[in-house]
């Protein structure tokens, strides 16, 4: 009996045995990020869902062109984390990111926006946002969305602003 050939059905006929091969269980056992974007801009969102979706264990969840189908999406896809934009058709993002704390306090939610400023960001903040990219910088957003799945914030606004 050639033990080489042999070991992999020994193993798979033993009692337990798990009966996947290894680079299923690496797959599986990667945990995956779901990631909602809204934005009204398609192109806007498929350029973000490209970059987001080069890290391996982010997978875009879903998709939002207004700040209602937003609110519909984080029931129904159930994200990790939102990247949301400021200027939409019906609502702007401030005020859907209120109404996504309340229902979701947990919920890390980016604001990546063109219109970025220390007021806005401090707006975004006081709703519930955790951190805040300017569209200009896209480069960011993926730094961004690392630091807010660690649990931290992200507002360059406010580090460069001078104190008071």
């Amino acid at each position: 009996m050639n033990l080489a050939r042999s070991a992999p059905t020994l193993l798979a006929s033993a009692p337990g045995a798990i009966k996947a091969s290894a680079s299923e269980i690496d797959i599986r056992s990667i945990p995956v990020t779901r990631i909602l974007i809204v934005d009204d801009n398609p192109a806007v969102r498929r350029y973000l869902r490209a970059i987001l979706e080069q890290q391996e264990s982010w997978k875009v969840c879903g998709e939002a062109r207004t700040g209602a189908e937003a609110l519909h999406q984080v029931l129904e896809a159930t994200p990790d984390l939102v990247v949301l934009d400021y200027q939409m058709p019906d609502l702007n993002g401030v005020d859907v990111a209120r109404q996504i704390a309340e229902m979701f306090p947990k919920l890390p939610i980016l604001m990546v926006t063109l219109h970025l400023s220390t007021q806005l960001s401090e707006a975004a903040r006081e709703a519930g946002v955790r951190g805040a990219c300017a569209k200009q910088d896209i480069g960011s957003v993926v730094e961004a969305v690392d630091l807010l799945l660690h649990d931290k914030t992200y507002f360059p606004m406010n580090s460069t602003a001078p104190s008071a």
